[in-house]
């Protein structure tokens, strides 16, 4: 092993400790029992091996893992649901942010809204608001995960009739650079709010988006 070498896993082995102590979900370290499983992505041919995988349970993990990560400075990918063909949702030897465990959408059928965490993907979003009647513009293969598909616009099946899935965007909740949680809309940081209708692929770490909903009968033209 050369001194690079050393160093690498020396700093491998402090960002794993350091994510340890600040955070409630699982930090997986190569070997790890369930390591392996959450590299995998949607393309089989995707084979990285990060340093460390955080799992993270809360937007409050989150904006401690990227409070780590500043400290350290490695390669950080955001996992939501791992659906890209680029397979962008991991890297070699540095963090992934995992946020499939972060699935929850609550929806407020009264004013016609839905709140997604960062990792979930379209079937949760469209099993919790069809019980209601309601949907949003989605992915056309359920397995799509919402934040990717949102971020860089978003096509979908009721596109036609509602817009992208970014023109339904009430808010969103990012984690930015910086470590701190922020919400975005047409009131509050208003410019942030633009750029990630769209563009906002690395501009932070999503962990919800409040869509808004709209009735679904049969006679919605798609």
């Amino acid at each position: 092993m050369t001194i690079d070498d050393t160093r690498a896993a020396d700093m491998a082995t402090e960002l794993v400790r350091e994510l340890r102590d600040v955070l409630a979900g699982d930090v997986l370290a190569p070997g790890d029992p369930g390591y392996d499983d959450s590299r995998h992505v949607w393309n089989g041919i995707i084979d990285r091996r990060p340093a460390a995988i955080a799992r993270c349970a809360s937007a409050t993990d989150v904006e401690a893992a990227v409070r780590v990560a500043a400290r350290h400075r490695p390669t950080v990918t955001v996992r939501g649901g791992g659906h890209q063909v680029a397979g962008s949702a991991v890297c070699d030897d540095g963090l992934v942010l995992d946020l499939s465990f972060m699935t929850d959408v609550t929806v407020d059928p009264t004013t016609r809204t839905a709140r997604v965490q960062g990792g979930a993907r379209w079937a949760d979003v469209d099993r919790a608001t069809q019980r209601h009647g309601l949907a949003t513009t989605g992915g056309e293969a359920s397995i799509t995960g919402v934040g990717g598909l949102t971020l860089g616009g978003g096509l979908g099946l009721l596109h036609r009739a509602y817009g992208l899935a970014c023109d339904n965007l009430r808010s969103i909740e990012i984690v930015t650079a910086d470590g701190r949680l922020r919400t975005a809309s047409r009131t509050e940081h208003p410019d942030l709010f633009w750029a990630l209708r769209g563009a906002g692929r690395g501009l932070g770490v999503v962990t919800s988006f409040e869509f808004e909903l709209h009735e679904l009968g049969p006679d919605v033209a798609v």
